[in-house]
């Protein structure tokens, strides 16, 4: 049962499981709460498990009021009365959940990222050219062509074809994407603040146990970034990427990355 809760003057919906310490799990910019969805019963076994749509994405609202996504995962703490909690990312979530840990460095217990994007990261020109090679233009208000042309890029990869990829998976990466490109279009209407500076030139400054991994067949992009964070963070900890998986890691590989979590959170 989908649980909500008003945060920051937004009524966000979140599915919980399980008890122990917390951690909170924040989905892609090219999903919702429901890609974590292999993830949570192993994980709820030892732990007090949230799972939120992020402002303007899936259940949760979106009034036509500033925020900043991190700010609000520091009030989703506040408003469940929790002093701290791990936080695991992946793509945006990612970038999400190391904002929080820069803009609110004693809410977070320790960070976990899959395929993580991070504030401020440009994208190179080989990932351009990669984008053009193998989907080109795409009418913006087109969210089925959009989300096609995004799940191709990220959820398949540049190094397999889509009949490589379980076409359930694909089926339900796409509706998720169609719903998020709708959020993303609706959220462009709204003031959403950004961590200032932002945080890829202060990887440095986290202090706490980070975790990176990323699908081996995710574009260059992502996976030289979280290289960067096991370079750069101190004493993080940089898993080998994960085989025949991509950008959607949690969705298409629950069980590695169940297992790296196990193993990871206090």
């Amino acid at each position: 049962m989908v649980h909500k809760i008003t945060v920051n003057g937004a009524v966000l919906a979140y599915d919980e499981a399980g008890s122990g310490s917390p951690v909170v799990l924040l989905h892609a910019g090219i999903a919702d709460r429901r890609m974590w969805r292999g993830v949570v019963p192993a994980l709820a076994a030892r732990h007090r498990v949230i799972v939120p749509d992020l402002r303007g994405y899936g259940e949760s609202e979106l009034p036509p009021t500033p925020f900043a996504h991190h700010d609000d995962v520091a009030g989703l703490l506040d408003a469940l009365d929790l002093p701290q909690a791990a936080l695991v990312g992946c793509s945006f979530g990612g970038s999400v959940a190391v904002d929080t840990a820069l803009a609110h460095p004693d809410r977070v217990s320790a960070l976990a990222l899959f395929d993580t994007a991070v504030s401020g990261n440009e994208w190179s020109d080989e990932a351009n050219d990669l984008w053009d090679e193998l989907v080109g233009e795409v009418d913006p208000d087109d969210f089925v062509a959009g989300a096609a042309g995004e799940v191709r890029f990220w959820v398949v990869g540049p190094a397999r074809q889509p009949a490589d990829v379980d076409p359930e998976l694909l089926a339900f990466a796409q509706e998720m994407d169609q719903r998020a490109l709708a959020a993303e279009l609706a959220l462009g209407a709204v003031e959403v603040g950004e961590l200032t500076p932002p945080a890829i030139d202060r990887l440095g400054e986290l202090k706490i146990p980070v975790l990176v991994t990323a699908g081996a067949a995710d574009v260059p992009d992502i996976r030289q970034l979280a290289d960067r964070i096991a370079a750069e963070v101190p004493g993080a900890v940089r898993l080998p990427d994960v085989p025949d998986a991509a950008h959607l890691l949690p969705l298409e590989r629950p069980d590695p990355v169940t297992a790296a979590l196990l193993g990871f959170l206090p």
